[in-house]
C-alpha cells in the first residue's frame, strides 16, 4: 500500500525529479503537465545545459554541487544511461578578472578540481574560433561539462510512468488549494494529500506570491553550423563562457549530435511564457552583437534556428524551496542555474514533504544558506 498520494504541478526537470525521488520512497505520484511530456516549449527542454562546479561568489551553491552531481549519478543509475559530457569549461576575462576567479579558485581547491589560468595566447592556440580584442585571460575550469535536457526529460518520463506515476499530459491546471492539496483540472476537482508546486515560469498564475518574487524572463538562444575550417576545434571544444563586465554570452559545442548553442546571459525580465518560441529580432540583436564580439569571423556562421526560452528568476538568484498553505510545496529555479540542481531540488521538496528534514533547513539549504550536504552526500564525480 502507498504511504501517501501526492499531487505535482509542473512536468520540467523539477516536477519530474521530485515524482522521481517521491515514487521510489513508496508514495503515490500523480503529476499534471500543461503540454506534452516532456514539453518542448518548458523551461527545462533543451538540447544541452550547462553543469559546473565553479560558481563565483555563490559559495554556498559550488558547495552543494558535488551533491547534485551524485543526484545525478543517481538518476544515471535510474535510467540505466548517462546524458552527460565532461567537457570541460573555459572562461574569457575582457578589460579586466573579475573577482569571480578567485572565489571560483578556492572553491575548486576545496573541492579538488583542476583549473588553469590561460594567456590570450595559449586561448588563441586552443581555441581559434574565440576573438582576441580585448581579452585579457582565460581560466579553465573542470568538475565541469554538458547535460543533455531532452533526453534525460523523455527518457524520465518513461521510466516514471513503468514505475507507476500517473502522468497528465495536456493537462493545464486551472487552479489550486494548497491548503488542502487539491488542484482543478478541467472543472473536476482532484484531491491528493500533498502537493508539489513546480510550475516554472508559470508559477504567478498558480500562486499568489509576493511581488516580483519569482519573474518570468525570455531569454534568446541561436543555433548555429560553425564555417567548415572550425567544425572541428567546435567538436573538440569545452563549454565557453565571455564574461564581459557588461553581458557577455555563453556558448555550449556541438558534442554527441547536438549543434552549436550561443545564448544571452543578461535577464530581460520580460515576456510572457504562453508566446512563441520563435527568436525574434529583439531576442536576438543584443545576442547577436554579443556573439559577434566573442568569436572570429562570425559572420561566417550559418545560422540554423533563433529560439527563445523562459526562466524564472528571484531577485537574489537563489532557489526558492518552501511550504505553501497548509499541505504544499512550492519549488522554483532562480535564475539559468535551474536544470542543473533540478534533481536535487527535486529530492529536497521529497524530504521536506515527507518529513525526513525540517521544512526550514531546506528552505535554507536550497538557498545556498544551509547545510550544502543537508540532502544528499556529497560524492567525487569527475
Amino acid at each position: 500500500m502507498a504511504k501517501g498520494r501526492i499531487l505535482i504541478v509542473g512536468g520540467g526537470i523539477a516536477g519530474l525529479s521530485a515524482a522521481w525521488s517521491l515514487v521510489t520512497r513508496g508514495y503515490a505520484v500523480e503529476l499534471f503537465e500543461q503540454g506534452p511530456l516532456p514539453n518542448p516549449v518548458g523551461s527545462s527542454y533543451d538540447e544541452h545545459r550547462i553543469i559546473r562546479h565553479a560558481y563565483g561568489t555563490l559559495g554556498g551553491y559550488a558547495a552543494m554541487m558535488p551533491a547534485a552531481f551524485a543526484r545525478w549519478e543517481a538518476l544515471w543509475t535510474y535510467l540505466g544511461t548517462r546524458h552527460y559530457d565532461p567537457c570541460g569549461t573555459v572562461y574569457m576575462f575582457y578589460d579586466e578578472v573579475p573577482d569571480w576567479a578567485a572565489a571560483s579558485t578556492a572553491s575548486l581547491d576545496a573541492l579538488g578540481f583542476a583549473h588553469e589560468d590561460l594567456t590570450p595566447h595559449q586561448i588563441e592556440r586552443c581555441l581559434p574560433m574565440v576573438a582576441q580584442e580585448g581579452l585579457v585571460a582565460g581560466y579553465r575550469a573542470e568538475g565541469s561539462g554538458m547535460l543533455f535536457p531532452a533526453r534525460i526529460l523523455l527518457d524520465l518520463v518513461v521510466k516514471l510512468a513503468a514505475s507507476g506515476v500517473v502522468l497528465n499530459a495536456n493537462a493545464r491546471v486551472e487552479a489550486i488549494d494548497p491548503e488542502r492539496a487539491r488542484v482543478t483540472v478541467a472543472g473536476r476537482d482532484i484531491a491528493g494529500d500533498r502537493l508539489v508546486v513546480a510550475a516554472g515560469a508559470w508559477v504567478n498564475r498558480l500562486l499568489a506570491l509576493p511581488p516580483a518574487e519569482i519573474r518570468p524572463s525570455r531569454q534568446g538562444a541561436v543555433y548555429l553550423a560553425p564555417p567548415p575550417d572550425l567544425a572541428a576545434a567546435w567538436a573538440e571544444a569545452p563549454v565557453l563562457i565571455d564574461m564581459r563586465p557588461a553581458g557577455g554570452c555563453y556558448t555550449l559545442p556541438p558534442r554527441r549530435h547536438t549543434r552549436l548553442k550561443i545564448a544571452d546571459d543578461l535577464y530581460t525580465y520580460r515576456g510572457d511564457p504562453d508566446d512563441g518560441r520563435a527568436g525574434t529580432d529583439l531576442d536576438m540583436a543584443r545576442l547577436l552583437d554579443a556573439a559577434a564580439r566573442a568569436y572570429a569571423r562570425f559572420g561566417d556562421y550559418t545560422i540554423l534556428e533563433r529560439k527563445a526560452c523562459y526562466y524564472s528568476v528571484t531577485a537574489d538568484t537563489r532557489f526558492i524551496s518552501r511550504p505553501i498553505g497548509g499541505a504544499g510545496w512550492l519549488v522554483s529555479a532562480c535564475s539559468g542555474h535551474g536544470f542543473k540542481f533540478g534533481p536535487l531540488m527535486g529530492e529536497g521538496a521529497a524530504a521536506a514533504i515527507t518529513g525526513e528534514r525540517a521544512a526550514a533547513a531546506v528552505t535554507a539549504w536550497a538557498a545556498g544558506q544551509g547545510d550544502p550536504a543537508l540532502v544528499s552526500p556529497p560524492v567525487r564525480v569527475d
